[in-house]
Order: structure tokens, then sequence, then C-alpha cells
């Protein structure tokens, strides 16, 4: 199994293949709109428009599981972060990242790497980098700005 082999929702309800995104490096992060580190939004913009025209997207997955900070309706959110941050990198439907709800892909990025506290996510705004070839090479704690990401990226480009 491959991150490849996941479909998931879009923040209109459609499915996307992440087969889709197959020769691509990857971020991604669920992130909340009513967080302390939303302002990462600003950051991961700067990012994508430094490196999407080199192979590099973002997958955006918003998240409530954590301190109620993704309240609204995916509509809401997209709509927030495209006023508030100018983002344009692909945002998903919201979903659950830990317990019995948890969206698949997130079993997966666990399952890959742990991080220092298990596997659990801690918080909104963890990252992950997937390589090229659908491998989960980094997993980046939620007070991992996107500006330290950089290198990583970069070399993985």
């Amino acid at each position: 199994m491959t991150i490849y082999d996941f479909t998931v929702k879009d923040a209109k309800g459609n499915d996307v293949n992440l087969s889709d995104y197959k020769g691509k490096v990857l971020l991604i992060v669920n992130t909340a709109t009513g967080c302390g580190f939303t302002p990462q939004y600003e950051g991961l913009q700067k990012l994508y428009d430094k490196y999407k025209d080199k192979g590099f997207e973002i997958l955006d997955f918003p998240c409530n599981q954590f301190g109620n900070q993704a309240p609204g309706s995916n509509e809401e959110i997209v709509s927030f972060c495209t006023l508030n941050y100018g983002t344009t990198f692909k945002q998903f439907a919201k979903i659950n990242v830990n317990g019995d709800d948890e969206a698949p892909l997130y079993t997966y990025l666990k399952s890959q790497k742990g991080g220092l506290l298990g596997s659990k996510i801690k918080w909104n705004f963890t990252k992950f980098i997937i390589d090229r070839d659908g491998n989960v090479v980094e997993r980046c704690a939620s007070a991992v700005t996107p500006e330290k990401l950089e290198k990583s990226i970069e070399a993985l480009l």
C-alpha cells in the first residue's frame, strides 16, 4: 500500500484519487481556522507559490478534533483561508485524524511516521512530507513552521 491507493473528498465533496499526485512532492497538513497555528497558512501559501511549478503540492485537511478550532463548513473554511491568507492550494473536506472515525489516509500516514509521541496526531498543523514516489519521508510537529520545511522540500524536488 502507498499513499496513491487512497481516495479522499475535496472541499466540495468530490472524490480525489491521490494517485493524481504521482510524481509530485506533497505536504499533507491537518489545519484549523481558529488555532494558534492558523497564521501558518501564510507560510504554507508562500511555500506553495515558490515551488508549485517545480512539482510541489500542499494537501490541506481541516480538522475539528482539537479544541473545536475548525467549526465551520467546508465552504466556510475555504472562504476563510482564501480571504484571510490568499490560499490557492488544494483544500479537502474536514476529517478526523485520530480515533474511531479517523480518515484511512491518516491511519496510513501515522503508520509510516509515528512521531515522538507515538502515532497519535497531537494537534492541528502536523505536517507530513511525501516524496515523488509516494513515500512518507518526514513528519513535523505543529510548531514547525512552513519556512523550516523549505530545505527538506527543496531536496526532494
